[in-house]
Order: structure tokens, then C-alpha cells, then sequence
């Protein structure tokens, strides 16, 4: 001991604070001057033999661990700050030192820190050539497409556009139409009445590939008779929106503030969808309708003639100021799991509900196919949803031919599930909500049984000699 200086003044301080002394207390009880105490603990100072006994005699400290060196923690440390992204941070090991020995837990979070982040980098890694091996442009991975944008504004936004609704409302009570009428065919009459077009619906194989072509030379708006009948009427509403409210859309795209040509134009699309909903469910008819039938689904559907994907897409769009219903979003999917559609009363969710993960009866429904399913969901932080899911219908398919089938989840806040027809169902039957996470990756549960894939936040922790439930055991 009396070879060498033993400088210890984190861990004398780390002592001190432990036992909830005073540096004059301590100083009085080892018999030195407070000042000469505080030269200690700031390094300024050695222990010597007579302190390092008098320590180990008043306060009963172990003398190891004041001679012990952070020699481990600083050897990891030095391989994390020897990474090229901190290269030439720390001049020397001697921060290094003072790190590891001032706040030894700190460090050790710094390393596992670290050691996670190299993890997830060789998973990337790993993606990157698979990719590249069949032939994906993986430089192009971090480019914006202009779907993209159109796709991320309207997910954070709220799926409200006042003056769309306002201008689609008064549009439709000046159809005049009455009890029973029909909303095609007052269309078709007054698209041949204000602009000469005439509808015509086609085979097949006349048009195998769309659903709808206007053709301006002749006059004539052709709809594909793969869509049902639902859709052939959004289609029809679509061409009217984009005639008789041309003007409310494109303030509302100007206010949307794309940055291309090709976003615009793919949101002028959106926004017409959009129209042609709020002309075929007028705003205030709708949420009259939807409130008496405590949100059902298929009553509104049949109450307005119209799918059960677009009266469910309806319900997301009630948020007119002073006449707001349940604030409710949805999800749509295929049966591989690929997400192409998300909008929310007040903007997807995505950092509360995520909706990615593997257990949300969306992926349950279609082996059900046609049967609304309704259940409590519960994220990790408590919070928790109702969420009705249904397959959907798509355009007709013939004989060999093999379309995406997709199935749609609408949810709200469970706190709404008192006012919903599906409520009493998700929460009436005694069992817990259905614990769930945004993602797999994000999702931190231990021993789920359809985790899918491993969190991006915890290093895996294969054990040769544990095999846990999940197929990615983790730390």
C-alpha cells in the first residue's frame, strides 16, 4: 500500500453520500480538515495508510474496494470510444478513468448501450446485402418518394377537411333528392344534364386493368363491372367531386403544402376520395345516423347504400367543430401483413397504438372472413383501445386470377366504448384487454408468442442453456 498513491476520491465521495455524511462529519469522524477532504474527493489528494485504515475502521468500509481499479469497466469503455463515430472525443484514458470510477453504473449502461447499437448496425448490415443480393437498390432506402409524403400528411393530420364537407353537404341537398331516390342515379343525371357526360359501365376484357376512364373526346365516364356496386358508385361520386367541388379541393391541397408536382397530384386524388365519401354520407345526415346506431357499422352501411370499408372510413372523418362524434382511426392491411392505409379523427396513432403487431384480430379476421370482430387492446404503458376488425371485399376477380384481399381495423379509446354497439362485446366478457405492443420491433414484452421479429431496443440473449417461449429471447 505504501508503494503507491491510491486516488480514490469518486469512490470516498460515492462512500460518503451512501452513508449520508457531511464532509465536515466525515472529515471529524477520520479526523482531518473538511478542506483537506474535499481535496481527497476531488483527486487532489492520495489516501494514505493511515486514512485507508481509519475508513475501513470508523465506517467499516471494505479496503478492496477503495484499492480496486475499474480496470474492466475502462477497458470497455475504450473499445466504445474507439468506434469511428467517437474517435478523437477523449483525448486520453483518463476521462475514461474518472467515468468509470465516479458513476461505475453509468458506464456500464454506456457499454450495453453500445453494444446494442453494434447489434441492430450488423442486422442492418445483414438487410443491406440480402437486399442488394436480389437486386434492390438499397442506396435509394432513405429517398422520399413523393407517395410518401402524400401517405405521412395525411396519417399525422386529422382525416377532417371543413371545406370539402361543407361544399359536398350543400351540393347533395341540391340534388333535391327524396326518401328512397338514388343517389347513381341522380348522379348520372347530373353529370349528362351540367356537362354532357354520359356512364357507361364495361365487360372485363374491354377494360381488364382499371377501374374507372373518363374520356374526354367522346363525352363518356366507363366504370369496370369487377367493382361492386359500392364502388362503382364512389367512383361516380369521385368524377362529380372532382367536377362540382373542384374549387374547395384544391384549396385544401394548397393548404396541405406538397413539395412536388407528383405529390399534388396524388393528393388531389386523396382529397377527391375523400370528397366523394362526404357526397355519398352528407356530414350531418351521418352523424345523426351514426350516433342513433351507436356506431354500428353494417346499419350504417345499409342505412346510406354503401360498403362496409367506406362507412367504417366515414366514421374516421366526424370532426366538425361543435359537431364532433367519437374520435375514431383505421387500419387497413393484406393477408401478408403489408399496411397501406391509415388515417385517424385526429391523425394515426402511431406513437401510442403503432399497429403492427401480430396479435390485433386485423390478421385474426381472415380466417373469419365477413365476421366483425371487437376487442380491448392494451399497450405496454397502460393505455388501451377498442378495435373492430372485418375483411374486406375487393374488386371482382375471375377465374385464375388472384387478388389482395385486405381486411380493415377501425379503434378508438376505450374510454368511448360505452357510446359503441361493440363495447358491451370487447369489454362485457370479463377477460382482460388483449395485452399488444406498437410493433415487434419496438415491443418489449418477454415470452410473447407471436413475436415475430426481435426489439431493435435490447440486445438478443441467446443462452445455450435457456430457451424462453419467444423465438428472439432477449436481455
Amino acid at each position: 500500500m505504501a508503494e503507491h498513491k491510491i486516488f480514490a476520491g469518486p469512490r470516498v465521495r460515492r462512500i460518503r453520500n451512501g452513508l449520508g455524511l457531511t464532509q465536515t462529519a466525515m472529515a471529524e469522524g477520520l479526523g482531518i480538515s473538511p478542506s483537506y477532504l474535499n481535496l481527497i474527493e476531488r483527486n487532489q489528494r492520495p489516501l494514505t495508510v493511515q486514512l485507508l485504515l481509519k475508513l475501513a475502521a470508523v465506517y467499516k468500509v471494505d479496503l478492496d474496494e477503495l484499492q480496486g481499479e475499474a480496470g474492466g469497466v475502462v477497458s470497455q469503455l475504450r473499445e466504445v470510444f474507439a468506434d469511428p463515430l467517437l474517435q478523437g472525443e477523449l483525448p486520453g484514458d483518463q476521462e475514461l478513468i474518472e467515468v468509470a470510477e465516479a458513476a461505475p453504473n453509468a458506464a456500464s449502461g454506456i457499454v450495453k448501450l453500445y453494444r446494442a447499437y453494434r447489434e441492430q448496425a450488423a442486422r442492418l448490415s445483414d438487410l443491406a446485402d440480402l437486399l442488394a443480393r436480389e437486386g434492390h437498390e438499397t442506396s435509394l432506402s432513405s429517398a422520399r418518394l413523393p407517395s410518401d409524403e402524400v401517405r405521412e400528411t395525411l396519417e399525422r393530420r386529422a382525416n377532417f377537411f371543413s371545406l370539402i364537407e361543407d361544399a359536398a353537404e350543400q351540393f347533395h341537398a341540391g340534388l333535391g333528392l327524396a326518401a328512397g331516390d338514388d343517389l347513381a342515379t341522380a348522379l348520372k343525371g347530373w353529370l349528362r344534364t351540367k356537362h354532357g357526360i354520359v356512364v357507361r359501365t364495361l365487360p372485363i376484357h374491354t377494360m381488364p386493368t382499371l377501374r374507372r376512364r373518363y374520356d374526354r373526346h367522346s363525352m363518356r365516364l366507363f366504370l369496370s363491372e369487377r367493382l361492386s356496386a359500392f364502388d362503382q358508385l364512389r367512383e361516380l361520386a369521385m368524377e362529380v367531386s372532382l367536377l362540382a367541388l373542384g374549387e374547395e379541393i384544391a384549396a385544401e391541397l394548397d393548404a396541405l403544402g406538397f413539395s412536388t408536382g407528383e405529390a399534388k397530384r396524388l393528393g388531389r386524388f386523396e382529397l377527391a376520395r375523400y370528397a366523394a365519401h362526404a357526397l355519398i354520407m352528407p356530414y350531418g345526415a351521418f352523424l345523426a345516423a351514426a350516433q342513433r346506431a351507436r356506431y354500428d357499422i353494417d346499419m350504417l352501411r345499409s342505412r346510406f347504400a354503401v360498403s362496409f370499408e367506406q362507412a367504417a372510413n366515414r366514421l374516421t372523418m366526424l370532426q366538425r367543430p361543435g359537431a364532433q362524434g367519437i374520435p375514431f382511426f383505421m387500419l387497413e392491411v393484406d393477408n401478408a401483413g403489408h399496411g397501406f392505409r391509415k388515417a385517424g379523427a385526429q391523425g394515426f396513432p402511431q406513437a401510442k397504438f403503432g399497429g403492427g403487431c401480430p396479435k390485433l384480430s386485423l390478421h385474426a379476421a381472415f380466417a373469419q372472413p365477413g365476421q366483425v370482430l371487437a376487442e380491448a387492446v392494451e399497450m405496454p404503458d397502460g393505455t388501451t383501445f377498442l378495435t373492430i376488425a372485418r375483411t374486406l371485399e375487393g374488386p371482382q376477380a375471375g377465374f385464375g386470377e388472384r387478388v389482395r384481399r385486405t381486411a380493415l381495423l377501425v379503434g378508438c379509446d376505450i374510454a368511448f366504448a360505452g357510446d359503441i354497439v361493440y363495447g358491451a362485446t370487447a369489454i362485457g366478457s370479463g377477460q382482460p384487454p388483449l395485452p399488444i405492443g406498437a410493433a415487434c420491433r419496438l415491443c418489449e414484452r418477454q415470452g410473447c408468442l407471436a413475436r415475430a421479429e426481435p426489439p431493435v431496443t435490447r440486445p438478443l440473449g441467446l443462452d445455450e442453456m435457456v430457451t424462453g417461449l419467444s423465438a428472439f429471447d432477449f436481455q
